[in-house]
């Protein structure tokens, strides 16, 4: 008789009782398999968000670090009213502060060559014809500097064609061509060259190459450059101010170092006084930009603030059985970086006037967060007062503070995090481990399984046997009993 399950033969209850031995041998190894794979999932996440948060505390400590953010001068203009702003300036972190009565009365510009009219050998229209017959080139160039280009002319170019071969070459250093119509027969059209290089002395310059006379009415000079053909309308010209009465001038719209270690550009010539003739003067003011060094600094606050409160969650304890621990209770390298940052941020600075973040405003409150305190606890001045001397009186001994190579807060707090956050770091150590822990519990899963299906095998084999001796025993019996009747 052939067995197709077990306890059939027999009429026990064996298929129960397999099940029963694989749940006792499963079920403690499984659950144990499930606690390490949770809690290794918990600190990987966990060490996640710690790196996230030392990251963005880094990103903030790495603006304080630098003296560029932190020793910026901000120049500030007063123009005599809100229609007309002739300048905007720029002042390096070397700039001093101080006071300027500056009044634009020149903008730089370019040169402007116009050809003749028609009644003076100019020409009659677009159309005419730049030469009659024969080839010929113009260049272009402007002497101060080491631009020049070359435009060739065909027989029977026009005044079109030589336009658009200018404003279409590939190495124009900017000049442009244009035509107007005058709408006289007197005028007829005229070619344009304006040119964008300023200043006094660099005119655009039209070198008629091969002497070609048809080519002087769109030239300035001959090949030697030794014939007068046209004459710029408009000259290059410098830009021109005056500051607090001075004169000063520029080749171009912008000004630097005129006032040492601040750059101005001109856009507009400024405004007139009553009289129509004088210009009256805007006020430059150069100070320390307190402000985005201030907002700096509380972001630095706030970043720190924001790292606490994560790592508090990461590392709490439960106060009852219901609330569970956090990832990284308990956890040595989460209490080495508090250590770590506490003893960085509160020690002195020697290079600094300042000494320690205290005098800037910044100090531990009872929660252990930092703060810039509104009120004064100890007699020595609230938070916001010290952060507000300290930025009016003491501007650059700031940057010291933070900036300092061997014992600036912010150059050591960066090296101090790098440690963690770098790919080599601590934290990535610590994620790469556990990450192979849980590989090692999916390897663990794949040989209880493995372990257990041999398990199974066995005890069916074996409650095979038993069920088959059973049914056999059984059938024995019924033929025993049959048979006495």
């Amino acid at each position: 008789m052939s067995i197709q399950s077990l306890g059939v033969g027999s009429g026990l209850d064996l298929e129960g009782l397999v099940t029963q031995l694989l749940e006792a041998e499963s079920v403690p190894k499984t659950a144990a398999l499930d606690a390490r794979e949770e809690s290794v999932e918990a600190e990987i996440s966990a060490i996640g968000q710690l790196k996230s948060k030392l990251e963005d505390f880094q990103d903030s400590v790495d603006d304080l670090r630098s003296e560029t953010n932190l020793k910026g001068r901000e120049p500030t203009i007063n123009n005599p009213s809100s229609d007309i702003e002739p300048f905007t300036a720029e002042a390096s972190n070397s700039a001093l502060e101080g006071e300027y009565q500056i009044a634009v009365t020149q903008l730089a510009s370019g040169s402007r060559i116009e050809t003749d009219d028609a009644v003076n050998g100019g020409f009659s229209s677009s159309s005419d014809s730049v030469l009659s017959s024969g080839t010929g080139s113009l260049t272009f160039k402007v002497d101060a500097t080491s631009d020049a280009f070359t435009i060739d002319l065909s027989a029977g170019d026009s005044l079109e064609d030589l336009r658009n071969a200018i404003n279409n070459a590939d190495d124009n250093f900017g000049v442009i061509a244009s035509i107007i119509s005058t709408g006289t027969a007197d005028g007829g059209a005229k070619l344009v060259f304006t040119s964008d290089v300023t200043g006094e002395g660099n005119d655009l310059v039209i070198v008629n190459d091969n002497d070609i006379a048809e080519l002087d009415r769109v030239s300035t000079t001959n090949s030697l450059e030794t014939i007068d053909n046209l004459s710029p309308v408009t000259s290059a010209q410098n830009s021109k101010a005056t500051i607090d009465g001075i004169a000063v001038e520029s080749e171009s719209d912008e000004f630097e170092n005129v006032i040492e270690n601040v750059s101005f550009t001109v856009s507009e010539l400024s405004e007139l006084a009553a009289d129509g003739v004088t210009y009256q003067t805007s006020k430059l003011s150069v100070g320390f930009d307190t402000e985005d060094v201030e907002a700096t600094i509380r972001e630095f606050v706030d970043n720190y603030n924001a790292l606490k409160a994560e790592i508090d969650v990461l590392t709490n304890y439960g106060e009852s059985d219901l609330e569970e621990d956090g990832a990284l209770a308990g956890d040595s390298l989460v209490r080495g970086i508090q250590t770590g940052l506490a003893n960085i941020m509160f020690s002195s600075v020697d290079s600094s006037a300042l000494g320690t973040l205290f005098q800037i405003g910044v100090e531990f409150n009872d929660d252990a967060e930092l703060e810039i305190s509104s009120t004064d606890n100890i007699g020595l001045g609230s938070g916001e007062d010290r952060l507000s001397d300290a930025l009016e009186d003491s501007f650059d001994d700031i940057a010291a503070l933070f900036t300092d190579e061997d014992s600036g807060i912010a150059v050591r707090l960066y090296d101090f995090l790098d440690e963690y956050t770098s790919y080599s770091g601590l934290l990535k150590s610590r994620e790469d481990t556990a990450k192979d822990q849980r590989e090692q519990i999916y390897d663990d899963r794949a040989t209880l399984e493995l372990r257990l299906a041999n398990t199974e095998q066995i005890l069916r084999d074996k409650y095979l046997n038993l069920d088959q001796t059973v049914a056999s025993l059984n059938s024995t019996s019924s033929a025993l009993l049959a048979t006495l009747g």
